[in-house]
């Protein structure tokens, strides 16, 4: 179909005027449902674009100030939260032992695998939207929207419940039982929503104001509390290693009842290990949404991208290493690892408190990165016109998404001022995770297919190339889930290690066939992911591997938060998306989206 019939189709459908003028306008727009979805799901914008009308949906531009420094500080304060002094001791003495360090590397190098496929769209693409966008120029809008819906979730639910957490490891700091003393009891609530949280809520709006006034200013801040907050875990682990015992490394405190050795659980414990601490590492994806706001994007998204993931899994690996030293793994608190290592010590209980003080900084640094992430994932998601348009200004004095910051501040403040969110930590990771793999999938898509065009025989050609490569995806991701489960639950014996064997022969057949077979339809201008399509296929084998170890309740939450999302966007998303990129709502006449798509094919 040409451009002039896909405009008049536009003015048949009532395009011109907004879904929800009214009642009538809003039945009519039901209707069409079905046909908005054919042509709005799976219709991608090309990168062009998204630089520049969709971007300009926002106003002002955002202002770009942050170097590289800025964002290994950021990856840094993002990653290095409160929660690594929990879960190491929780993989090391469910799980790991003391090869909870091999856990940590392993982990680390799933990280940094994803980080490979995150910063080449972040430096080919420089906008905020992260993962959005980069699913949103691959594999069309109702993924992209899926994805964000995901990533909005994550970020709101899980900077809710670090909020609270900073309550307690505040009163750590300064000796006080803060959950009892600084959290108020309401009689008749259910258990799990009656304890309010003033201290939590303070926090996340004073973090709020600061992300608001500026980027800058709150990645300056972000450096100066990341900088103390290392230095507390380089005490930390220098304390480990003068006051530990290397014999700790392979002896348990009860070998009556518990295996020795550095890998007690064997090599099974140590992989579920690293899914147990591989959460540590999230907070390095909301490094990408600045990309907008860096000064030189092709020099400073590698280094701050990849080389906060570097440091980070060597101050983990180091920590791990340094708690195995205190204590045998089947002596450690898993609740408390560091803090319980120290108390059991004559004359070192005050070690806690600064325990208490390192984890306190931890998260107000997490809070940040997170909470300037999270807004420019909303704004972006604005900008596409799945969500109100409202949300996507950025403020011209401040230079930030005022709008998206706020709306998600309060939004946050409300969930954390009652609500125990321990449940709904599964599910962010199982978010988390997932996007991982989409972005990973993404990039092998677009390198192996293009960016989208519209032009006819630009776009018959692309039809042609992206068959191959989205078999190749649903083949390796069936390979990758089939190893999952048959690790997860067959049993143990020549037989299971002969069944994971092949299943891994046959993923490195489907990668290295793929390679052969499917040439590149383009390559990065300036940086791209080394090892195509090896790269980013161990991420999608390894995020498939961890997405394997959560439990069954996360799966099920998270499918009705899926299915909520898809009500969302059948209901109002493809209305909203339709009347601003194919009813010139937002452009100011029919077809002008497709206009501007046009520019830039290769025919």
């Amino acid at each position: 179909m040409d451009k002039a019939a896909l405009v008049a189709e536009s003015n048949d459908d009532g395009g011109g005027s907004s879904s929800f003028s009214g009642l009538r306008a809003y039945g009519r727009a039901l209707a069409q449902t079905p046909r908005r979805l054919a042509r709005r799901a799976c219709a991608a914008t090309a990168p062009g674009e998204e630089m520049s009308r969709v971007r300009a949906r926002s106003g002002p531009r955002m202002a770009r100030a942050l170097r590289w420094w800025d964002l290994v500080g950021l990856g840094l304060g993002g990653m290095v939260g409160a929660g690594v002094f929990v879960t190491t001791g929780r993989a090391a003495r469910l799980y790991a032992g003391p090869g909870v360090v091999v856990s940590y590397a392993i982990a680390g190098l799933c990280a940094l695998l994803s980080a490979f496929c995150y910063t080449e769209f972040a430096v080919d693409m420089p906008v905020a939207g992260g993962a959005f966008s980069y699913l949103r120029v691959t594999f069309g809008e109702f993924a992209a929207f899926l994805t964000g819906a995901n990533l909005i979730m994550e970020y709101v639910f899980s900077n809710a419940a670090v909020a609270r957490s900073f309550t307690a490891y505040l009163g750590t700091a300064v000796g006080v039982d803060a959950p009892s003393k600084w959290r108020i009891p309401v009689p008749g609530l259910p258990e799990g929503f009656n304890q309010v949280d003033l201290v939590a809520v303070g926090v996340i709006l004073l973090l709020s104001v600061c992300i608001c006034y500026s980027t800058k200013e709150s990645s300056v801040v972000n450096l100066v509390l990341t900088g103390v907050h290392v230095a507390f875990i380089l005490f930390i682990i220098v304390m480990g290693f003068a006051h530990g015992d290397a014999r700790n490394l392979s002896r348990p405190a009860d070998p009556a009842h518990n295996p020795g050795g550095f890998f007690p659980h064997g090599s099974a414990g140590v992989f579920n290990g690293a899914a147990a601490v591989y959460l540590s590492y999230i907070g390095y994806d909301a490094v990408s949404t600045m990309a907008e706001e860096v000064e030189r994007p092709d020099r400073d998204i590698p280094a701050g991208v990849s080389g906060s993931v570097v440091l980070v899994t060597a101050l983990y690996c180091l920590m791990a290493v340094s708690m195995s030293m205190l204590l045998p793994y089947d002596a450690i608190d898993p609740e408390a690892p560091f803090s319980g290592a120290f108390k059991g010590r004559e004359g070192m209980a005050w070690v806690s408190n600064v325990i208490g003080a390192g984890a306190s900084l931890g998260i107000l640094t997490s809070l940040m990165v997170a909470m300037l992430g999270q807004a420019r994932y909303l704004c972006v998601i604005g900008r596409s016109g799945v969500v109100p348009a409202w949300l996507a200004r950025v403020d011209p004095r401040t230079a930030t998404p005022v709008n998206a910051s706020a709306f998600l501040g309060l939004l946050t403040a409300a969930l954390a001022l009652f609500t125990e969110l321990d449940v709904l930590l599964n599910l962010v990771s199982i978010g988390t995770l997932f996007v991982f793999y989409m972005v990973a999938n993404a990039v092998v898509y677009r390198r192996y297919v293009g960016d989208p065009c519209p032009i006819s025989g630009s776009a018959q050609q692309q039809g042609r190339r992206a068959w191959p490569t989205l078999a190749f995806i649903g083949a390796f991701s069936l390979i990758a889930l089939s190893f999952t489960l048959l690790w997860q639950f067959a049993p143990g014996g020549a037989a299971k290690f002969g069944l994971l064997s092949g299943t891994a022969a046959a993923a490195v057949a489907a990668v290295a066939a793929f390679q052969a077979l499917v040439p590149q339809a383009r390559e990065p201008e300036v940086w791209g992911v080394p090892g195509m399509p090896w790269v980013p296929a161990a991420s999608v084998f390894l995020n498939v591997f961890l997405l394997g170890s959560l439990d069954r309740p996360s799966y099920a939450r998270f499918g009705f938060f899926s299915a909520a999302a898809v009500l969302v966007y059948v209901l109002y998303s493809v209305h909203a998306s339709y009347d601003a990129e194919e009813g010139g709502a937002a452009d100011g006449g029919g077809g002008g989206g497709n206009k501007l798509q046009d520019q830039g094919c290769e025919v």
